[in-house]
């Protein structure tokens, strides 16, 4: 792809935005941007880029027609009318990963689904450097694909966390392994209806042909009717079923069957991450790496060694007895019930943040007797004290932060206890990221200390 003179508008300046500004500049493109915030609120994003890179800074979106290319940030929704006027005038418009796929000479490897990216997509980067493969772990995982792209050489392996977002904007991106880890009720504050959620996901395997895998989870009944879409080789992974080809749970262990050739893998208790939801992460990403070609020898290492993400039931401190857990990566309902189920231990469960349009119903229903006490915080915490009460769990405390939430919790606290900060729900509200957020919680416990 040639961009060398080519006039290029980037919409939104957040992380891919900064990184796209920079990759564009260097590929001798004429770079413009568009966001809607303030030269004051972009001062930050401003030092992590050269200026004079840019041909211009629009607050207001400019007439499409001056431009070559025009490239969204993945928060940037694809059914703003300024979009639609650009499309309809024949004016190309793509994601940043679209771009950093038609830059990059690598192969690509896209994960998605509502939960468990993250750790599926550093587990899988870590099989592939054991393996000793030249390997880029990017994208929705926080290193933006296009930052890395012109880098990769024809060898090198491309492991991409993918989200729904990012998905509505490719054109040509094709993963030649592509796996869906699940899809339960997630964004709809921005996708309307779960049957555009589901396609948006199912974008992944959209380019794919026979020479090409996906990698489903057949015990996730919208991730299995999918299967039925895939043109490209289906391989399942199930923790419920033993397979005839694909990656399962036998008699405690990972097991695999690939070309009539049945492998075990390890113990399900080597894994150094908790939870059902964690197996099922593990049981993905040896699915992937397995078709990939790589030996299991390195998957069975490196299943026994990795000690899981920051922010996803991340271990913080034990004080006085009580654990305190980061899962500030629970974005939704699905995912804290996940942390929720993966505890060992009464819970003080510190809730609340955006509200994506999710429901609640669930989340409560899955304390079981496990969550002692509910300390909310955010935009939610109103919405959620309501459905919980609706569902007779009374033991809730509002708090206007972090600080207060954490001090609460270890006051209500005795030794043997949890404290599990799993939000299900954005924090988009009250702080820049889910990062953010769990770096707050985690600053706030140790203070406890001092």
């Amino acid at each position: 792809m040639d961009l060398r003179g080519k006039k290029v508008l980037i919409v939104g300046m957040g992380k891919s935005g900064i990184a796209t500004v920079n990759t564009l500049s260097e590929q001798g493109a004429i770079v413009y941007t568009y966001d809607k915030k303030t030269k004051e609120e972009l001062k930050d994003i401003l030092l992590k880029i050269d200026e004079n890179k840019i041909g211009k800074i629009y607050d207001e979106f400019p007439d499409s027609k001056e431009f070559d290319l025009i490239v969204l940030s993945p928060g940037v929704p694809t059914d703003l009318d300024f979009i639609k006027e650009a499309k309809s005038g024949n004016v190309e418009v793509i994601g940043e990963l679209e771009l950093a796929y038609r830059l990059c000479k690598g192969t690509f490897i896209g994960i998605t689904g509502t939960n468990g990216k993250t750790t599926t997509t550093a587990l899988t980067g870590e099989i592939f450097k054991n393996a000793k493969k030249d390997t880029y772990v990017v994208g929705n995982i926080g290193v933006a694909a296009i930052s890395k792209a012109p880098l990769a050489k024809g060898t090198s392996m491309m492991v991409t966390e993918v989200s729904s977002f990012q998905l509505e904007s490719i054109k040509d991106f094709n993963p030649h392994i592509g796996a869906i880890l699940n899809i339960t009720p997630d964004h709809l504050n921005r996708h309307k209806t779960m049957e555009n959620y589901i396609n948006a996901k199912a974008h992944i395997f959209e380019n794919q042909d026979e020479n090409d895998y996906v990698i489903l989870n057949k015990d996730n009944e919208e991730t299995y009717k999918l299967a039925s879409k895939c043109k490209s080789n289906v391989i399942f992974f199930s923790r419920k079923e033993i397979l005839q080809e694909g990656v399962y749970v036998h008699d405690e262990h990972i097991m695999a069957k690939k070309d009539n050739m049945e492998y075990e893998i390890c113990n399900i208790s080597d894994l150094q991450i908790p939870g059902t939801h964690n197996l099922e992460n593990a049981l993905a990403a040896t699915a992937i790496c397995l078709w990939a070609g790589i030996d299991v020898q390195y998957i069975e290492q490196t299943l026994k060694e990795f000690m899981g993400v920051e922010h996803r039931t991340e271990f913080v401190s034990e004080i006085n007895g009580v654990r305190y857990i980061n899962d500030s990566k629970g974005t939704n309902p699905d995912a804290s019930i996940k942390a929720i189920e993966a505890m060992k231990n009464p819970i003080l469960l510190i809730a609340g943040g955006m509200d994506k349009g999710s429901d609640f119903t669930e989340f409560i229903s899955s304390f079981k007797g496990k969550v002692k006490n509910m300390i909310l915080l955010g935009e939610t915490a109103e919405k959620i004290e309501e459905t919980a009460k609706e569902n007779e769990f009374y033991n809730i405390t509002r708090v206007k932060d972090m600080k207060e939430a954490v001090k609460t919790a270890s006051t209500m606290a005795v030794s043997g206890d949890c404290v599990l900060l799993s939000p299900a729900c954005a924090s988009w509200d009250m702080y820049k990221s889910y990062e953010v957020r769990g770096k707050d919680f985690k600053e706030c416990v140790l203070n406890l200390r001092r």
